[in-house]
């Protein structure tokens, strides 16, 4: 388990299996690279992003995962597969299922998204992004990318 605190102050739990859950996961957020870039959203008020959402009633985990990167960025994924999970120690503690997924096919972007667009970049530009949403400047999603290359290896 790797745990950190996040920007609000709050300790979080990172941890790189399926459970059991401490708290039950019901939001997802996807890891999807392509062409050695990774699919970024731009969220109108937090900024740049991993796609992610809530998971819907009678909806699967995984089910979500590919539906907010469809509704965010106009990308269908395939291959999507379990990577991690971490729990916000708020008031009421939440859980967030991560994902990693493989591109399927890239649509063009239209305005009827939940997002005002999508970004394809290299790990160095993602940091790098002056709007960079709050959650990705913590050392959970460092460590997560440091993961996802450390498994790119057995893959």
């Amino acid at each position: 388990m790797f745990t950190f605190i996040d920007e609000n102050n709050l300790k979080v739990d990172l941890r790189f299996d399926e459970g059991p859950f401490e708290v039950e996961p019901k939001h997802v957020l996807a890891l999807v690279q392509y062409e050695g870039k990774w699919l970024c959203t731009i969220h109108h008020r937090r900024g740049v992003e991993f796609p992610g959402g809530k998971q819907e009633p009678g909806e699967t985990l995984y089910e979500a995962a590919i539906r907010e990167v469809y509704e965010e960025a106009n990308v269908v994924i395939e291959d999507v597969k379990w990577f991690a999970y971490y729990i916000v120690h708020d008031d009421i503690p939440f859980c967030k299922a991560v994902f990693t997924a493989k591109v399927k096919d890239i649509e063009p972007f239209t305005g009827d998204h939940e997002t005002e667009g999508m970004l394809w970049l290299t790990e160095e530009d993602l940091w790098k992004q002056p709007n960079l949403s709050f959650y990705m400047r913590d050392a959970g999603m460092k460590k997560m990318l440091q993961e996802v290359k450390n498994h790119e290896r057995q893959w």
